[in-house]
């Protein structure tokens, strides 16, 4: 399979025009992690109460259909980054907590060109593009990382919270390390006398449901193997709290010069530990209250925005990085106790999934006295905020890359956007047109273990998304000439990356 990155052989290509733009506001971008459509209020679910979230979508642009690029998290945030189409880069799958960075350090970037705009680029909380060149190190500076894709200062966890090492990284260093306790990470084999929740499960206080049963911390079961740094060690319950310190910490040091910052939440994603404070606040366990705490962290910093004065100059983005699920490899009840809660809103499938819930994110554009209340049918992608962003800054884009322009409908005043995009979820591939999704054939099983239904049909099928939300009605006999025409656009834009055998990604 090609695998296709955009180089520049110097930052000289990326650059703003010589004409100074008016205004150069803050730009803030949220992407919160395996939210639904359906796990905010704004989109109308009575069964949850987001109010930091909804002021958001009440007092800015409210997108009904805005996309993420991908299914599942790794792909969807390197499209955010890169402009690019993931399924382009074989790398930009699923990563361990010991990939290499995927993003090449001379490639063209979302704050690279923010950089260069003359912008102060920070990244804080989840990160989940890989770090270092392979065999990483974590007891020296890792290399390459956030600063060398263009951040001028980084605060991240390296991949997931479920998954080793189970430390803060801010720099490039791990924060709190004991140089005499040395950290090991290994994703195939365990460290000898290391508790794993096979050998001593007395030691849990998270039952695993699969996948999850390696390194203990935290009395949580973890993805891969870790020995040492235990004094670096986070305590789940406490990340919402230190980022959002780091937040207001970045936000005090560069509040009187144009910042760029993406907060990367870790919520609603597995293991499922707020803090006590949010403990039992929802009917729905563990990730109803997680989703509370997001919306908590959302709230303080708005709250932080205008005790600092900065609220009005201040473009906030808010979305997520796919679709929900619910069962992700831990026993905490999340499907048990949802209720009458849809976390996708009504649509078909979600994270894992090429039916619509996996990609169909919540979207909001917020910059009081900007942005005017509206809810946009338009259709836009996390992917052309690089070019959107780029065309209010008079930024030069290189050519090739597969974001778009939409800054008038980001800013709702339009609702002319994209005609098309192309999904992904796990290296499967499918093509929105208008109100149509065509859904290519694929092998492989109906379901992966989180109960998530995966989108692998038997033929190729056409589904009216305005008219059939849940996708119940594979409408293709009854439109043959539309189908045929959207399979010739998919396959002109794929150019040959489809493949009807792609195999499922393990959960791991």
């Amino acid at each position: 399979m090609k695998n296709i990155i955009y180089l520049l052989p110097t930052l000289s290509l990326v650059g703003c025009t010589s004409q100074q733009v008016e205004e150069k506001p803050n730009v803030i971008v949220i992407l919160a992690d395996d939210l639904g459509f359906g796990d905010v209020s704004a989109y109308g679910s009575t069964t949850i109460h987001t109010p930091n979230i909804d002021r958001l979508a009440h007092e800015g642009a409210c997108f009904t259909n805005g996309y993420a690029t991908s299914a599942t998290s790794t792909p969807s945030r390197y499209a955010l980054m890169t402009g690019m189409y993931p399924w382009k880069n074989k790398d930009a799958k699923i990563l361990s907590g010991d990939a290499p960075l995927i993003i090449n350090e001379n490639q063209f970037t979302l704050p690279k060109m923010m950089q260069s705009c003359g912008y102060v680029t920070g990244a804080i909380g989840k990160w989940h593009l890989g770090m270092g060149a392979g065999n990483v190190n974590w007891n020296t500076t890792i290399k390459p990382g956030a600063k060398e894709i263009g951040f001028d200062y980084s605060c991240l966890i390296a991949a997931t919270n479920d998954r080793v090492p189970t430390v803060y990284v801010e720099n490039g260093d791990v924060v709190g390390l004991d140089p005499s306790d040395p950290i090991e990470v290994n994703y195939d084999t365990n460290f000898e006398g290391e508790p794993t929740a096979i050998s001593n499960p007395e030691m849990l206080k998270m039952n695993w449901a699969h996948g999850h049963h390696n390194s203990i911390v935290n009395g949580i079961p973890r993805i891969g193997y870790m020995k040492g740094g235990k004094k670096a060690r986070w305590k789940d319950e406490d990340m919402a709290d230190y980022f959002i310190e780091k937040v207001k910490g970045f936000i005090a040091e560069h509040k009187e010069s144009p910042f760029f910052l993406y907060y990367g939440l870790h919520q609603p994603h597995v293991p499922r530990a707020p803090h006590e404070r949010f403990v039992g606040k929802t009917s729905m366990g563990p990730r109803g209250d997680a989703i509370m705490e997001a919306d908590w962290c959302v709230g303080e910093l708005l709250t932080y925005l205008e005790k600092e004065g900065i609220m009005e100059n201040t473009i906030i983005i808010f979305s997520s990085d796919n679709g929900p699920v619910l069962n992700d490899g831990y026993k905490d009840g999340a499907a048990e106790m949802a209720g009458s809660h849809s976390p996708s809103g009504g649509l078909r499938g979600g994270k894992y999934s090429l039916f619509d819930g996996g990609t169909h994110i919540p979207l909001f554009v917020y910059w009081k006295g900007k942005v005017q209340p509206i809810k946009s049918d338009a259709l836009v992608c996390q992917m052309d905020l690089v070019a959107s962003l780029g065309d209010m800054l008079g930024a030069t884009l290189p050519e090739g890359l597969d974001s778009r322009n939409y800054l008038s409908a980001f800013m709702g005043t339009t609702s002319v956007a994209r005609e098309n995009l192309v999904i992904e979820a796990q290296g499967r591939l499918a093509y929105r047109s208008g109100d149509w999704i065509m859904m290519p054939p694929y092998k492989g099983s109906q379901r992966n273990l989180t109960g998530n239904e995966l989108g692998n049909l038997d033929e190729f099928s056409l589904f009216n998304v305005k008219s059939d939300r849940e996708q119940t009605s594979n409408v293709a006999a009854m439109h043959p000439e539309l189908l045929e025409q959207l399979k010739q656009e998919f396959f002109t834009q794929t150019d040959g990356f489809y493949r009807s055998d792609v195999e499922e990604e393990p959960l791991k």
